[in-house]
């Protein structure tokens, strides 16, 4: 019998230049099965060009990058990122506003935006289940245009989940949401990922407030490097995150969820 891989993503001194400009630089990351990760940095600090690498939109210069042990090089990556559930403001903005929930679901198996396909008695019963796995089968019928912000990032975690991808990569889901709206979703999340048929969820954030107790691992970039990775409790520290931000922060803990504090700077205003 063929074991599957442990390494559900594998990237290996990955580096990445355009011009003379290296945007990412020796990058190494391993994410394991049971695990659930949040890419964290500042702006500038290269989460998007490793998020565009992992899912075959950016070109490596160098490295290598896996997804469940096949390569990108040695397989088709327009297969690879099939195994990526990617949710971000780019496939957001995409959707027509006259499409009901549920048809949004049903686009996902087909990576079709604006489905106009026959939907199926199989993918109706399929989107029918994935509604109610996000907490959302009162949506079924309500089209994108009447969705609230918070519903909207739900349905579009429906539709990457219709593929039954290994792996669910949230790009800044938060950004837009107001602070009632935010902290209801986050708690959603942290449901989604404690459930037993959850793909491994990833997080990319510029935010500690929004890593909830699900999330175990923590993979911390600066300048386009690796600044720190491993276990929450190891990487979530005031001084490393100090660092990462280029500012003097203390960072608080309360219940499993996370604040920061900027402290005053002692320069003198002249």
């Amino acid at each position: 019998m063929k074991r599957e891989p442990e390494a559900v993503i594998e990237v290996c001194g990955l580096h990445i230049r355009r011009g003379k400009t290296t945007i990412l630089h020796s990058v190494s990351w391993s994410v394991e099965r049971g695990q659930h990760w949040v890419i964290l940095g500042a702006n500038g600090s290269g989460k998007t060009s490793l998020l565009s690498a992992l899912t075959g939109y950016l070109t490596p210069s160098g490295g290598e990058i896996a997804v469940l042990g096949r390569r990108y090089g040695e397989t088709d990556w327009r297969e690879l990122r099939k195994q990526i559930g990617l949710v971000s403001s780019s496939v957001r903005q995409m959707m027509p506003e006259s499409e009901p929930a549920l048809e949004t679901i049903v686009s996902g198996k087909h990576a079709m935006i604006d489905f106009w396909g026959r939907i199926t008695h199989a993918d109706r019963a399929r989107a029918s289940r994935v509604l109610k796995q996000i907490e959302c089968d009162y949506l079924a019928g309500r089209p994108w245009a009447f969705l609230s912000q918070g519903e909207r990032q739900r349905v579009l975690i429906g539709r990457a989940l219709m593929a039954r991808p290994p792996v669910l990569i949230l790009d800044e889901p938060c950004a837009g949401l107001d602070p009632v709206a935010r902290d209801h979703f986050l708690q959603f999340l942290d449901r989604l990922g404690r459930k037993r048929s959850a793909p491994t969820v990833v997080l990319v954030t510029h935010h500690v407030e929004e890593i909830m107790p699900v999330f175990s691992h923590v993979l911390l970039l600066k300048a386009g490097q690796v600044l720190a990775a491993g276990k929450k409790r190891d990487v979530l520290r005031s001084q490393v995150l100090s660092e990462a931000f280029a500012s003097s922060l203390s960072l608080l803990a309360t219940n499993g969820r996370y604040s920061l504090v900027v402290k005053p700077s002692m320069k003198r205003v002249m």
